[in-house]
């Protein structure tokens, strides 16, 4: 039985890296911090359902292979706890830039 390596998370890792044009320090430098939080979120979502019917399949006899969906179902939960240790940080982080004082 061969085992297939996780090549990514799909999640929000994949999204994450440098800007697309050298030098860009802001605005016009690639896609936007919202338009690259609303993919990433979107793929959350997109897994969490894929996983939830996995397990619904597997509940009901549809699906057979049991170590799939386990191996479906444990990614899903890798990647949201990813996106809630993210959130976290985010919410750390203003919250400290919101006690700086001018």
């Amino acid at each position: 039985m061969a085992i297939a390596p996780i090549t990514s998370l799909g999640g929000l890792g994949s999204n994450v890296g440098v800007s697309k044009t050298p030098g860009a320090g802001g605005g016009g430098g690639g896609d936007s911090f919202a338009g690259l939080l609303g993919n990433a979120l979107g793929k959350l979502d997109a897994s969490q359902t894929a996983s939830t019917q996995a397990s619904q399949d597997l509940a009901t006899g549809k699906a057979t292979d049991v170590s799939g969906v386990v191996m479906q179902v444990e990614r899903a939960s890798l990647e949201l706890q990813l996106a809630s240790q993210v959130r976290n940080k985010l919410v750390d982080a203003y919250s400290e830039l919101m006690r700086m004082q001018v």
